[in-house]
């Protein structure tokens, strides 16, 4: 069967979660292979999660080097797993540093690149979204051995028993490929919630909440969901929060299960940033809100009132 190279995103020694989704998309066009490019001991605690999500192979580049500098060195590096594995695609998580590598790699092995896939076909096309995904588009690389980008969440994770065999590469990276040092790393702080970008659960807060304080509310209900917590443009602009978790052309792509809007008016570039999400439910008083447009599910009222009611409402099924 055709060999799929998938590009390994981890953290703490487990693999997260979208590499996990490429593992299970990777088996619409062949048998996927994981590759796992870092430090000495990197690939050792992620093998039996790699085993358990149907890995093949696990192709294993660790070096120093490789991991004292930025993105170059890693494309070199999956480049050379490229031309000693001859896939039929490699597949990497649509991150910022996951595009990098992506394109960077694409230029490397002659191949083609196709951006932020939302589905894959077993003839090698992709479906994307474009224009403020307003437009769903099929692509398909012409020439070489394409590698693809994938938007986190447009698959689910599905445990397909793999071998998970250990094939050694040696990589040593260019002068060029060393010229940008890794000198310091800061650790961000993080709280109890999901991370915005792969979360499975987004709830949003737009302008309607009035002002900074009130944003409570909507942490409040992301709580009690699990969820992660997003705003728009409007919200992040006025300092209420950081741009971080704004949602959006300029922001962040999220595609999760389940996105609430509340309090978003539903402009052209919060939606080109969530559009991509399987059920999205609305909260709005104005009844001609653009977001109603795209809405599965819609709530005409007061945030102020709907929002709060949600919240306890969630609580006591849970409890």
């Amino acid at each position: 069967m055709a060999e799929v190279l998938v590009l390994v995103e981890s953290l703490d020694g487990k693999v997260k979660k979208p590499t996990l989704e490429l593992l299970t998309a990777a088996r619409q066009l062949g048998e996927p292979s994981a590759v796992v490019i870092g430090a000495p001991g990197t690939a050792e605690p992620l093998k039996n999660q790699l085993a358990e999500f149907g890995a093949a192979k696990v192709y294993v580049a660790e070096s120093d080097e490789i991991a004292g500098y930025t993105v170059a060195p890693k494309a070199e590096a999956l480049a050379a797993v490229v031309e000693q594995a001859s896939p039929v695609a490699v597949l990497v998580v649509s991150s910022a540093e996951g595009k990098e590598i992506a394109a960077r790699t694409a230029l490397k092995i002659g191949g083609g690149l196709l951006y932020d896939a939302v589905g894959i076909d077993a003839d090698g096309s992709v479906s994307q979204q474009i224009f403020g995904a307003s437009i769903e588009v099929k692509a398909k690389v012409s020439k070489g051995t394409p590698v693809i980008t994938v938007r986190p969440n447009s698959f689910a994770p599905e445990p397909s028993t793999g071998a998970a065999e250990e094939v050694s590469v040696s990589v040593t990276p260019s002068d060029s490929a060393k010229a940008a040092k890794i000198v310091d790393t800061v650790v961000e702080e993080k709280g109890s919630r999901p991370q915005l970008s792969d979360a499975s659960v987004v709830v949003s807060g737009g302008r309607g909440i009035g002002k900074a304080d009130n944003f409570t509310i909507i942490e409040g209900l992301a709580d009690s969901l699990g969820a992660a917590v997003g705003a728009s443009r409007a919200v992040v602009d006025a300092g209420w929060v950081p741009h971080s978790m704004q949602v959006g052309q300029t922001g962040v792509t999220v595609s999760p299960q389940l996105y609430l809007a509340v309090g978003i008016s539903g402009a052209i570039q919060h939606r080109a940033g969530m559009q991509t999400s399987k059920t999205i439910v609305a909260i709005n008083k104005d009844p001609e809100a653009p977001i109603f447009e795209i809405a599965d599910f819609g709530v005409v009222g007061d945030l102020f009132a709907v929002a709060p009611q949600l919240t306890d409402e969630i609580t006591k099924r849970k409890s």
